[in-house]
């Protein structure tokens, strides 16, 4: 089985292939480009450099979300373009599900952080048992402040890794009470070996869409759509007293 999988959810662009347990090639680059400017070049350089032929693909796994608005469109458009063209069906792998495989077999809890702004996370809560990845509760979105206060409640050491660990680095270290680590720069963002080999196990499990049904999980609404909503609100007439 050989699953071609995306990522450019956060500020990484990722493309990996992987067939049954051989991670066949895999592409990152976090740097000052845009996924719009990365991501095909890069599957394109995949294809040469490995002689892929893209029909041979059993499935598209790609990233889902949450995430950049603007990241997941480009990855749902891409996987969509190819699932289209190629008659194949896609996988969406949750994103902070993918992000906490990095840490296969870790101890402890695993608690991917993704910067949402406003002092608020994408998160979920992890840990691996008998080798499989279980959720101990489903990616949301949460300030920082609430995530560490039930962080702390489990009472359970804790991995941490993500873009979100810059920004709240600090934080952590102050409001948080059990032991906790980082994890290193090889597993601390957005690979799309992780979401390739999540992806197998979810297509052998018959968790799939056609690309016309893929929709990426956005979580919250956008902040250009927050604004215009704000702005409706303070133009809104103020109501009449009777």
């Amino acid at each position: 089985m050989k699953i071609l999988a995306l990522d450019s959810s956060g500020i990484v662009a990722s493309v990996a292939v992987v067939e049954d347990d051989t991670l066949l090639a895999e592409y990152t680059v976090n740097y000052k480009k845009t996924h719009s400017q990365t991501l095909l070049p890069m599957l394109d350089e995949i294809v040469k450099m490995t002689e892929l032929e893209l029909e041979s693909v059993d499935a598209i796994a790609v990233a889902a979300g949450p995430g950049s608005f603007t990241g997941l469109r480009i990855g749902s458009a891409t996987a969509k373009g190819l699932g289209l063209a190629l008659k194949k069906p896609l996988v969406a792998v949750p994103t902070v599900d993918a992000l906490a495989y990095n840490l296969y077999d870790a101890q402890g809890l695993i608690c991917p952080i993704m910067d949402a702004r406003r002092k608020q996370v994408y998160t979920g809560i992890y840990r691996f048992e008998e080798h499989q990845l279980m959720t101990l509760k489903e990616q949301w979105a949460a300030s920082i402040e609430e995530l560490l206060e039930e962080l702390n409640q489990r009472g359970e050491m804790v991995t941490f890794l993500g873009d979100g660990v810059p920004v709240f680095r600090e934080l952590i270290a102050e409001k948080l009470q059990v032991p906790y680590s980082f994890a290193p720069a090889h597993v601390n963002k957005q690979r799309a070996a992780a979401v390739a080999a999540l992806g197998s196990i979810y297509y052998k499990e018959g968790r799939t869409e056609t690309a016309m049904e893929h929709i990426p999980e956005y979580l919250r609404i956008s902040q250009a759509e927050r604004e215009r909503a704000e702005r409706e609100k303070e133009q809104k007439p103020a109501g009449t007293k009777i």
